[in-house]
């Protein structure tokens, strides 16, 4: 983490979010791949809108992060926004991209690995996402850049569990060995994304954002560097059974095979397959679980800047 005036020049911070940090206002980092590929247009500019608005109605600030024209943007104007949703000539930014998108003045929305090293590079410590990367089922070797990150950032990640399209207990592990906490929230199962059950346990439970913001004062107190990954499920009323997913992810891991698709285009696509067999249940899904992790976000936010 560096102060604002040791960021590098290509940093942009807006206005709001340098005088949220010089006054230890409660902050919340947003991602912009869910904006750039994650999701359709209008949907995805909706989206982005909503997040913010749910974090301001908890008091707390949004600071939406992305790469325009080489510039890392910590902080998003509506009007920044609105190209990113239309997705035309946008990259998919993680860590070892930033340096080209920089290099190249480049645009594109940050993953969460990436949105992770911004946000902690400009001083945040609370960033909520959908669902983190992890180990994918084929080949086992396709690693999300998302968990080395999450083992070196000392920052708390709210999100609804990892993409049900991975191997689930594979991720558990490696989160397990590089001594990232999982929270459960309200709950001792880990979420799978869309669904609240995927019979695998969380590290621990904790049952209020007061107890989270302990948690993580005393981890890095501890000398730990890694984050603290707070898994939170979808509300009963708007979670999908998991069987009910099931059969659309084994559809689309055949599909993703048959044809191939490789690199960073993997997750886009199983996501998108999801979506269509699903008949639109787990986009839907996707949208109510964004802004609730939003909400609980701006509730870690506050309580962490809480003497």
């Amino acid at each position: 983490m560096m102060s604002n005036n040791s960021l590098p020049t290509f940093y942009r911070l807006s206005a709001e979010i340098r005088r949220a940090l010089e006054l230890n206002l409660p902050l919340v980092a947003l991602e912009s791949t869910v904006i750039t590929h994650g999701l359709p247009y209008p949907d995805n500019l909706a989206l982005a809108l909503d997040m913010e608005n749910e974090i301001r109605q908890r008091q707390a600030i949004p600071a939406t992060i992305a790469v325009l024209d080489g510039f890392i943007h910590v902080g998003l104007q509506p009007e920044q926004i609105e190209p990113l949703a239309h997705g035309q000539g946008m990259y998919k930014i993680s860590t070892r991209d930033f340096a080209p998108a920089i290099s190249k003045g480049r645009s594109g929305g940050t993953t969460v690995a990436g949105t992770m090293l911004a946000a902690h590079t400009a001083g945040i410590r609370v960033f909520a996402t959908g669902g983190i990367g992890g180990v994918h089922r084929q080949p086992s070797y396709d690693v999300s850049a998302d968990l080395p990150q999450l083992a070196r950032t000392p920052m708390i990640v709210v999100c609804a569990g990892a993409k049900a399209i991975l191997d689930l207990p594979a991720t558990l592990e490696y989160l397990e060995t590089y001594a990232v906490p999982v929270v459960g929230y309200q709950t001792d199962e880990f979420p799978a994304f869309y669904s609240r059950e995927s019979g695998l346990k969380a590290s621990l439970r904790l049952d209020s954002p007061e107890e989270i913001a302990v948690l993580a004062k005393n981890h890095w107190a501890l000398g730990m560097s890694s984050a603290i990954l707070v898994a939170a499920p979808l509300p009963e009323d708007v979670a999908l059974p998991a069987a009910s997913v099931a059969g659309a992810i084994e559809q689309a891991l055949q599909e993703c095979e048959e044809k191939q698709v490789r690199g960073q285009q993997v997750t886009p696509f199983l996501l998108q397959r999801v979506t269509e067999l699903t008949g639109g249940a787990s986009l839907r899904a996707n949208l109510d679980l964004l802004k609730n992790n939003a909400r609980l976000g701006a509730d870690i936010a506050r309580a962490l800047v809480q003497d």
